[in-house]
């Protein structure tokens, strides 16, 4: 069994003791004081750009990171050494929020455009992408709520003596589609850290050979790691879930894993003996 090395031990104790936090305090606090969330979102903190990295939302979710952490992680450590793995481990992770966080601004501000003639100032539209608009159903799922959004967006207007009658459709769906993009963008999770891992360690070890669990097929790292990165592309720009599941911040794993690509391109390149990447 390989040996885990350091860093790595250090980076899952510390999810490890993130995740007990979640549970202790709750997940709808801590996820409040530490997850990454959308910029126009009244909760977003800039500590959040880093803390998120360290969050995770459910058992299954920390158990598979920090187990692609340690297989990935330990042996990109011991090429690199500490000092360089930490440096791409965190680089990965900025990339990842800096893309997802991208994507769900070119979704975001195409909307601005179908309000612009409304006259609201920015304090106005601010609360109203800020409203809790979630309804639960039964089973405890919840959802976005056209009627709810409606009723407290009309007594939002009304209170700052707009006229919700000069509304239009578009303007109307427009402004709900900003409220959904600014409450439902929120990001937890390592996923981008490790993807520019993965991507460190197919440079390193192209024909090393993996397996997805639920289909043992060897396949080199060369191979692999590109396919896991196009899949997720497909997934972010099409909505269409292969592997992850269906709120995943799938251009979070693309940023990540592009990042850690050209850190090690650049290092291979400018620094390091051609022969360690034998």
């Amino acid at each position: 069994m390989m040996r885990i090395s350091e860093t790595v031990k250090h980076l899952i104790i510390i999810n490890v003791i993130m995740f007990i936090g979640t549970q202790a305090v709750g997940e709808e606090l801590f996820f409040d004081w530490f997850a990454m969330h959308f910029p126009k979102n009244d909760a977003f903190q800039p500590w959040q750009i880093i803390t998120h990295m360290f969050m995770h939302g459910g058992a299954m979710h920390i158990l598979f990171n920090m187990f692609a952490l340690w297989m990935f992680g330990t042996p990109v450590e011991q090429v690199l050494g500490s000092k360089r793995f930490l440096f791409i481990y965190i680089s990965a992770g900025l990339g990842a929020v800096a893309l997802q966080v991208a994507y769900y601004y070119y979704d975001y501000y195409p909307l601005i455009n179908n309000i612009s003639g409304l006259g609201y100032s920015s304090n106005i539209i601010s609360d109203i992408v800020n409203l809790n608009i979630v309804d639960y159903a039964p089973n405890g799922d919840g959802y976005f709520s056209k009627e709810i959004f409606q009723n407290k967006l009309f007594t939002l207007l009304n209170e700052n003596n707009f006229n919700p009658n000069q509304l239009t459709q578009l303007s109307f769906d427009s402004l709900f589609q900003m409220n959904v993009v600014s409450t439902n963008s929120t990001m937890v999770g390592a996923s981008g850290c490790i993807m520019g891992i993965m991507a460190a360690f197919g440079m390193m070890n192209p024909n090393a050979e993996l397996m997805l669990i639920f289909l043992p097929i060897p396949i080199k790292a060369k191979y692999f790691i590109p396919g896991i990165i196009i899949l997720d592309l497909i997934s972010g720009l099409t909505g269409q879930s292969f592997f992850s599941p269906s709120n995943t911040a799938y251009m979070a794993h693309v940023g990540g894993a592009v990042t850690g690509f050209f850190i090690m391109w650049y290092w291979k390149k400018n620094q390091f003996n051609k022969n360690r990447w034998y």
